[in-house]
């Protein structure tokens, strides 16, 4: 009960006390779908959850009030954190910039929720800018590795036999395996590479081809953002 009386006596008038929660409440929820909707245009994965969205929304939203009942009270405040601590997230996080969307959803509900709307406003507008630039210009962007894997018959297999064309399309390449196959008259070689940024996919596995004999050869993408 004590808290719930601080929540509505905290500035000595009730009214305004509840409305400046109330406008602490909706600023963060405003802000909250601006982050949300940069957190859209800039993922890069296959499918967002829509659950998280939600949750940084809400999470934002319920961090306003929560803030406005410790800001006064030392003691309700270490209680509340030992609270939270308890929470566990059922889901692993798997996307390092999600944990960033998560605690800017925090920070912009801590600032609003203390009455700094004017510095609500600008972190979310300036934070919300530089997410989306890093995500325009593929800041910091490693290319992606590929694993290539190529059928030599046995009697035209030889040490080296491909460096010249790894030289010529690649900036790097690694053998991984060497397994025989088709009763061991196949020799099948598994690389990872990384191809050159002017490299032609068709080009590159022609050139291939014409050394093992026209047999099979496969090229599959591995991203390192996933």
């Amino acid at each position: 009960m004590e808290v719930v009386e601080e929540l509505f006596t905290s500035n000595g008038n009730t009214e305004q006390s509840i409305f400046m929660v109330l406008l602490a409440m909706i600023l963060a929820a405003v802000l909250s779908l601006i982050i949300t909707k940069v957190y859209q245009i800039t993922f890069t994965g296959p499918r967002y959850s829509q659950s998280f969205v939600h949750t940084i929304i809400m999470m934002s939203v319920i961090v306003a009030v929560v803030m406005n009942v410790i800001s006064d009270n030392a003691g309700v405040a270490f209680g509340l954190f030992a609270i939270f601590s308890l929470i566990r997230f059922r889901s692993a996080v798997t996307d390092a910039k999600d944990i960033a969307y998560i605690f800017f959803g925090l920070c912009v509900g801590m600032t609003s929720g203390l009455y700094h709307f004017d510095l609500a406003i600008v972190l979310t507008l300036v934070a919300s800018f530089i997410f989306y630039l890093l995500y325009k210009f593929q800041y910091a962007k490693g290319k992606d590795t590929q694993i290539l894997k190529i059928t030599v018959p046995e009697n035209l297999n030889h040490e080296d036999m491909f460096d010249s064309l790894f030289n010529k399309f690649t900036d790097s390449h690694q053998l991984r395996q060497v397994e025989t196959t088709n009763l061991g008259t196949m020799i099948l070689y598994t690389y990872a590479i990384r191809s050159k940024s002017d490299t032609n996919d068709k080009d590159f596995i022609d050139q291939i081809r014409e050394k093992n004999a026209n047999l099979k050869v496969s090229l599959t993408y591995v991203s390192n953002e996933e």
